[in-house]
């Protein structure tokens, strides 16, 4: 636990200006951007349902915009598995059609980069702790663990937080000008949300290939879903897309069988498949909320948005909601953090990047997750054309790097 000591043990009558709920990488990034230049004067509370020990097995896909946030954030330094992308391969099953996007395009080291979860937190909560005391001085922060947030009222001119605390499920409650949802937004009560199911599972896993990677990542298209394999230090990430009930198949089959399955599917690009890791499968939908910020309330990160994992959008598109809103409420320190104006201007700030993300990966769900013959030559002309289309292709990796705002 990190704590200002000016801030009471008892949280009771505690008055914050901003509670941050959700210890996630999107949260602690929110809370690293206050504490570390500009939140002078504000009091923050995070609010973290872990016990701060990270055990996650999920691998992110870190756009070369969000290396930038996290320099910033003095985390990216400390991170330690961490693969660069140089190129990304583009294709189709079984159709005519290709690219290949590539960093020296836009004269960049690197087009993203690939780590795990779990050493993004620890880098993050690390940062969190060794923060340098000149830049958070004057600044009240607290981070407490292991809380589960229990309800969320409104009223005139503040907001009451009430949480369990620890095995005991001990109760209590704070105040906040604004609370900010980056937990997948379960408990907040501002904002409708509209659910699109994809009919579609991922099935992930880390592989290993009979050729090296050669820092390449590749997406290949196909009718039931997109395969993307990501390079993840010696081996690679991969994240299959599929019909439910083939996921079903696929998660019941040893190692050798869905090895094989999964060069039958994918090619021999790679060579063979010789190894995977534990498998996982999870559902795949679109969710997003509207509005994101109203009533001294707002949702950042899935909170906000849950994308399809085609182009690697969803954690990137996340992060830059941290950095935006760290950036309004660090304008004014003084102002009310839960303010209209605020609140009305962050939302401006972020409606043209979300909207783009969410309509950017939708279109690919939909463009390419069919089996017309017409679409998948319109597909293969598109695909190709790009390679002779530089400026298309640059702004297609433009807006898949730093995204549209």
């Amino acid at each position: 636990m990190t704590k200002s000591a000016s801030i009471p043990d008892s949280q009771s009558d505690t008055r914050y200006d901003v509670v941050i709920v959700g210890g996630g990488p999107v949260g602690l990034a929110l809370a690293l951007a206050m504490r570390g230049s500009g939140g002078r004067g504000r009091c923050v509370l995070l609010l973290d349902a872990s016990l701060g020990s990270a055990n996650d097995a999920r691998i992110l896909a870190l756009s070369y915009g969000s290396r930038l946030i996290l320099e910033k954030l003095g985390v990216w330094a400390s991170l330690e598995r961490v693969t660069p992308i140089a190129a990304i391969h583009v294709s189709q099953r079984g159709r005519f059609g290709r690219t290949r996007l590539a960093a020296e395009e836009m004269r960049l080291p690197a087009l993203g980069y690939v780590s795990d979860y779990s050493s993004l937190q620890t880098a993050m909560r690390d940062a969190l702790i060794t923060s340098n005391p000149s830049q958070a001085a004057g600044q009240n922060f607290k981070h407490l663990t292991g809380v589960s947030v229990t309800a969320c009222r409104l009223e005139k001119d503040f907001t009451t937080v009430e949480y369990a605390a620890g095995a005991s499920g001990q109760e209590s409650h704070v105040t906040a000008s604004l609370v900010v949802f980056a937990d997948g937004g379960a408990t907040s009560n501002a904002s409708i949300a509209t659910v699109r199911d994809y009919h579609q599972s991922a099935v992930v896993a880390q592989v290993t290939t009979e050729r090296p990677h050669r820092n390449v990542a590749y997406e290949r298209f196909a009718a039931d879903g997109p395969i993307a394999l990501l390079p993840f230090g010696l081996r690679m990430a991969l994240v299959w897309t599929t019909t439910p009930a083939h996921a079903a198949e696929l998660m019941e089959l040893d190692e050798p069988r869905f090895v094989q399955a999964l060069g039958a599917h994918f090619g021999d690009r790679l060579g063979s498949f010789t190894a995977a890791t534990h498998r996982a499968s999870y559902p795949l939908r679109l969710r997003h909320v509207s509005p994101t910020a109203a009533g001294r309330q707002v949702l950042i990160g899935n909170a906000a948005q849950t994308l399809h994992p085609v182009a690697g959008q969803g954690f990137n598109l996340g992060l830059r909601d941290a950095w935006a809103l760290a950036q309004e409420l660090n304008a004014d320190p003084a102002a009310d953090a839960g303010s209209d104006k605020l609140l009305n201007a962050y939302r401006r700030q972020r409606d043209s990047d979300r909207r783009g993300g969410i309509v950017f990966t939708d279109a690919l769900v939909r463009l390419f997750s069919n089996e017309s013959a017409l679409l998948g030559l319109v597909r293969g002309a598109g695909l190709s054309a790009l390679d002779c289309l530089p400026a298309a292709k640059r702004f297609l990796m433009r807006r898949m790097i730093f995204g549209s705002a």
